[in-house]
């Protein structure tokens, strides 16, 4: 299946997105099902400025998914005091390259408390979890922050 190339984020993502993608341990990923039902699943990854790199056993569902419809939506944050969720629209890309050439020194640093306690390397950890997905934002939609308690959510797009 043919799909379109990734488009350019349409505005910048808010600081409290940018310190989620530095510092969270998980982004949630969603994404759709061949039959339309909705797939969502906590992943491990990187936020180089620009994209998000992820990595998961290659037969998963979530890569099935985004073979077929490569648009997916994320979460990432901590509902805390002023309930800022982070919500980002991104196209996945599947690379055919080894996870180890993706995986940078940041992941395995960001990760290392979390892998020893694993009981796995980073190398281990990019064998197992061999397939990379690419994800490019294409835009970012803050979930609360500080129009929470004025009565809902202050979503912006």
């Amino acid at each position: 299946m043919t799909h379109a190339l990734p488009r350019s984020i349409t505005a910048p993502l808010r600081p409290s997105a940018e310190r989620c993608l530095r510092e969270d341990p998980v982004v949630w990923l969603g994404s759709v099902r061949g039959d339309g039902r909705p797939h969502v699943a906590p992943v491990w990854f990187h936020w180089d400025g620009q994209r998000i790199v992820a990595f998961s056993k290659p037969n998963a569902r979530k890569v099935q998914n985004l073979r077929e419809q490569p648009s997916v939506m994320l979460a990432v944050g901590q509902p805390g005091p002023e309930f800022e969720v982070e919500l980002i629209e991104a196209t996945a890309e599947l690379p055919s390259v080894p996870a180890r050439q993706l995986m940078t020194p940041g992941f395995a640093r960001k990760y290392r408390e979390l892998l020893c306690r694993a009981g796995i390397s980073a190398q281990r950890f990019a064998e197992v979890y061999a397939q990379p997905i690419v994800l490019h934002p294409t835009r970012c939609l803050g979930y609360g922050g500080a129009g929470w308690s004025g009565g809902g959510a202050a979503v912006a797009s």
